[in-house]
């Protein structure tokens, strides 16, 4: 006899026996990848996060600002303008924010469609994030305040002192 899911001759109950156990753990993975999938499907139809603080839709500039007004969402785009970025990476890349604050601005920045996640279906759980094509519309305001930040940090040096003192 001949099985095909393990591409072996297989002789008398003896051969099976020693596949049992592949084919267990075959089987729970199966099923562990399948609630899985499930959870990710059920999470996405949640409710996205809740802003404390409305958005002023009357005036461009507070739209603007309530959109990358935050300590890290201009850095997280400027990261991802680059590349998909796996969580991890954004936290290595901007150390000095917390795992959780980042989290949550990139929750926000998910919610605004600035910013993709990307889940992959397999174990253990991997997640991207990518800047999307409204991401992208941001990037020269972001290099403008890269740009104003560079002319204008001797001033700023001389009033706070040098970064790291």
């Amino acid at each position: 006899m001949y099985c095909y899911s393990f591409g072996t001759k297989v002789c008398g109950s003896h051969s099976l026996y020693k596949y049992r156990k592949i084919i267990h753990v075959l089987n729970n993975f199966s099923v562990h990848l399948l609630c899985y999938m499930l959870f990710i499907t059920l999470r996405k139809n949640e409710d996205m996060y809740e802003r404390k603080i409305p958005v002023d839709l009357d005036c461009p500039l507070r739209l603007t600002m309530s959109l990358i007004d935050s300590k890290w969402k201009s850095c997280i785009l400027d990261e991802l303008r680059y590349r998909s970025m796996r969580p991890s990476e954004l936290h290595k890349a901007l150390p000095e924010a917390t795992p959780r604050v980042l989290d949550l601005q990139l929750k926000e920045l998910v919610e605004d469609g600035l910013v993709e996640k990307t889940i992959y279906p397999e174990l253990p759980p991997r997640s991207e994030y990518s800047i999307t094509s409204l991401g992208m519309t941001l990037i020269p305001i972001i290099d403008a305040m890269l740009a104003w930040g560079e002319k204008n940090k001797d001033l700023f040096e001389r009033k706070y002192g040098k970064s790291g003192d």
